[in-house]
C-alpha cells in the first residue's frame, strides 16, 4: 500500500467522491471481502461489490488475494493508498494568474500545489528517501513584518548560493509563511 495516491484523472476523482465509496475505501485499509464490508455498512454484498469494482477500475483499490468460501471464489480487496490527494489540475486554473509576487496569496497557492505534486511523485519504493519537514510558529508584530520577511529571504538566498552547485542530489526547498491568526490592531 502506498502512502499517497495523487489523483490526476477526472475518472478517478469521480469514482472516489461518492460518500458510499469513501466509506468502502476506509474499511479497505486492511484486506477485506465485499461480504465483510457489506456487514459493517449494513448493505448487500452485491451493492458493495459494485462500488469496489468501480474503485478497482479507477486504480484506487486492488484485489490482494482470493479465497474459496462455500465453493465460491471471494476476492479480498485493499485500498491502494493510505491517503488520496486530488490534483488541483482536475479543475484547472480559473482565469489568468494575477501576480507572481512572492508576498501574494496566489503565489503561496501555486507553491503549495507544486509541493503537493512533487511529494506525490516521489519514489516511495526506495528504502531511504532523504527528506526533511519542519514546521513551527513564529510571532511577528505588524511593525516587524517587513524586517522579518527581508531577513528570511536573505537567509534562504544565502542557502541557495552556498548549496546551489551543479553536483550532488537535487532538493527542492519550499518555505511557506502565512498567518494562522491575526491580532486586531487596537489603534484602528
Amino acid at each position: 500500500m502506498r502512502d499517497v495516491l495523487y489523483l490526476e484523472e477526472i475518472e478517478q476523482a469521480e469514482a472516489l467522491l461518492k460518500p458510499q465509496r469513501v466509506e468502502v475505501l476506509r474499511l479497505l485499509a486492511e484486506p477485506k471481502s465485499c461480504t465483510e464490508v457489506a456487514a459493517v455498512l449494513d448493505q448487500t454484498p452485491q451493492r458493495v461489490h459494485y462500488h469496489v469494482k468501480r474503485l478497482v477500475e479507477a486504480g484506487l483499490v486492488t484485489q490482494v488475494s482470493e479465497r474459496k468460501v462455500r465453493g465460491v471464489h471471494e476476492g479480498l480487496y485493499q485500498a491502494a493508498a493510505r491517503a488520496y490527494w486530488l490534483s488541483p489540475a482536475l479543475v484547472g486554473r480559473l482565469g489568468l494568474r494575477r501576480t507572481r509576487d512572492e508576498l501574494s496569496l496566489g503565489y503561496l497557492v501555486d507553491l503549495a500545489e507544486q509541493v503537493q505534486a512533487d511529494v506525490a511523485a516521489l519514489d516511495r519504493s526506495r528504502p531511504e528517501l532523504p527528506s526533511l519537514g519542519v514546521s513551527g510558529e513564529i510571532r511577528v508584530r505588524p511593525e516587524q513584518r517587513g524586517e522579518f520577511f527581508a531577513e528570511l529571504k536573505t537567509t534562504l538566498q544565502d542557502l541557495f548560493s552556498r548549496y546551489g552547485g551543479a553536483e550532488g542530489d537535487a532538493f527542492r526547498l519550499a518555505v511557506a509563511c502565512y498567518p494562522t491568526h491575526f491580532e486586531e490592531n487596537e489603534d484602528e
